[in-house]
């Protein structure tokens, strides 16, 4: 059994959810581990969200936090400082905890002190709380960094995290727009274990038009925290890892001209430069014949 005398600490950051808020708040508080405390931290809302939290201030494990906007990566720092726990976890505003999240994951880190992270299966619903379809991707445990090049297989917000890690690593880089958990679970991956837990212990909200939303830019910052953390580490990272992660990446740049913008043009330029990072990518060949069957 887990050591219950082990306080967790739940950080929602939130930014005009007040709809949504109370859910993600009330399926933090009826977690069947009940030893945490919560940190709600409102990046400057102007809608009902100081007014939501209202209901749940009689809570003494209820903290709610309230600064100008800063973006998520400081409002998720400012939770991560008011922090008292030995573990962190994350909500997203808009989403839900099963009851038993907790329960499930804190007794992972006692199977070795070499583990820093813990995180699952989601499962996707839609504005109303629908449960969709449970995302199938090729999670691993263990030492990540290598995995964690190719493609990210951590469901990001799913994750409980040992409190020091942020001390070894720092916290979430505040100057970068997007794809903060990314560049935190490369850093951790240097230092600690991860373990998945092959159970959906976490509802994802997915708006209407999200994943096409901005695709730009979100592969522009990955692809920007992937090259930066290559120059950085480029002595004890494996080069054909290095190229398998490039040739995964304009794969991924094409998969989004052909999926989202309609651009053969693009797409196959796209595939054509991962195969010149790795020739026998048998992900680009699928892609290129794919293309040229449509």
């Amino acid at each position: 059994m887990m050591n219950t005398n082990k306080l967790v600490s739940i950080i929602i950051a939130t930014y005009n959810a007040g709809h949504y808020l109370p859910q993600a708040v009330q399926s933090a508080i009826n977690q069947t581990y009940e030893n945490i405390e919560i940190h709600i931290v409102d990046d400057g809302s102007t809608d009902n969200s100081c007014e939501a939290m209202k209901i749940f201030l009689h809570d003494k494990r209820v903290n709610y936090h309230y600064q100008n906007n800063s973006g998520q990566a400081k409002a998720k720092n400012r939770g991560i400082r008011e922090s008292r726990g030995d573990f962190i976890a994350f909500i997203d505003a808009d989403d839900v905890w099963l009851p038993d999240k907790l329960e499930k994951q804190l007794p992972c880190f006692e199977k070795s002190s070499d583990i820093g992270v813990v995180y699952t299966k989601l499962a996707i619903i839609d504005n109303d709380g629908k449960e969709l379809f449970v995302p199938q991707i090729n999670h691993a445990s263990g030492k990540i960094t290598e995995n964690l090049l190719i493609e990210n297989v951590v469901t990001g917000m799913t994750s409980v995290v040992r409190k020091e890690c942020f001390e070894k690593v720092g916290l979430f880089d505040e100057n970068l727009p997007m794809a903060i958990n990314y560049d935190l679970w490369l850093r951790i991956s240097l230092k600690y274990d991860f373990y998945y837990l092959d159970d959906v212990t976490y509802k994802y909200r997915l708006w209407q038009g999200q994943m096409s939303h901005n695709w730009r830019r979100r592969f522009e910052c990955g692809k920007y925290i992937m090259e930066r953390f290559i120059v950085a580490n480029q002595n004890i990272l494996n080069a054909n890892i290095i190229n398998e992660a490039w040739a995964h990446t304009y794969v991924s740049l094409g998969a989004c001209y052909a999926n989202i913008e309609k651009d053969k043009v693009k797409a196959f330029m796209s595939y054509l430069t991962a195969l010149k990072y790795k020739y026998l990518y048998s992900l680009a060949w699928k892609h290129i014949i794919k293309l040229c069957m449509k």
